[in-house]
């Protein structure tokens, strides 16, 4: 390689920085990008384990992670759980944060089975939610807001439908849902704390 092309190639990278630096300031996005938006979480109004009514107006301005479950799961809720629990252990003293547990089987879990649950659990219900109400409310949200299950599952017969998923949607400030992780992989999880740090200092 000659001298002068060495000097070109100097150059070059030098301008290629400088750029970088300039549109980084103009533009922050460019060096963080934001996550694309999923969908928009929909006006809701449920119980929680303490039997306050609990809408979208209570989580305003948080960064939620929002998952669907029954107490009386024997299968993959208490695995979900457990590793909801390492969320709630990472960000339990953000006060901008929070998780919201909705049941997947309202006409068992009552906000009084679901408060013996949390205290099972015992975690802050001030930031851990557990949420009950209006079966076919439930189901709308985590299949049209959150998109945690397909639409398309949705039966005629309310009654005979069932939703069982394993997967956890993440909301920023704006009440928009921005991923979806599977609950059950360690590996998704801790993306997903890595996406709450994002979230939280924007």
């Amino acid at each position: 390689m000659s001298k002068k092309t060495s000097v070109y190639i100097l150059f070059f990278s030098l301008l290629v920085l400088v750029f970088l630096v300039v549109i980084t300031k103009l533009i922050p996005e460019f060096a963080n990008p934001k996550m694309p938006v999923i969908a928009n979480v929909q006006p809701f109004s449920f119980i929680n384990q303490d039997g306050k009514t609990i809408t979208q107006k209570d989580v305003e301005g948080k960064v939620y992670v929002a998952q669907y479950f029954f107490t009386t799961c024997k299968g993959i809720c208490p695995r979900m759980n457990n590793n909801m629990r390492t969320v709630y252990e990472r960000f339990k003293n953000q006060p901008g944060f929070l998780i919201l547990s909705h049941t997947c089987d309202p006409a068992i879990d009552s906000a009084s089975v679901l408060k013996k649950y949390a205290d099972s659990m015992q975690v802050d219900t001030r930031q851990w939610m557990f949420l009950t109400g209006r079966k076919d409310s439930l189901y709308k949200l985590a299949r049209v807001s959150y998109t945690i299950d397909d639409p398309a599952n949705n039966l005629n017969n309310i009654e005979d439908d069932f939703l069982h998923t394993q997967f956890f949607a993440l909301v920023n400030r704006k009440a928009e849902v921005i991923k979806i992780y599977d609950g059950l992989k360690e590996s998704e999880i801790k993306t997903l704390i890595k996406d709450i740090e994002k979230l939280l200092v924007e």
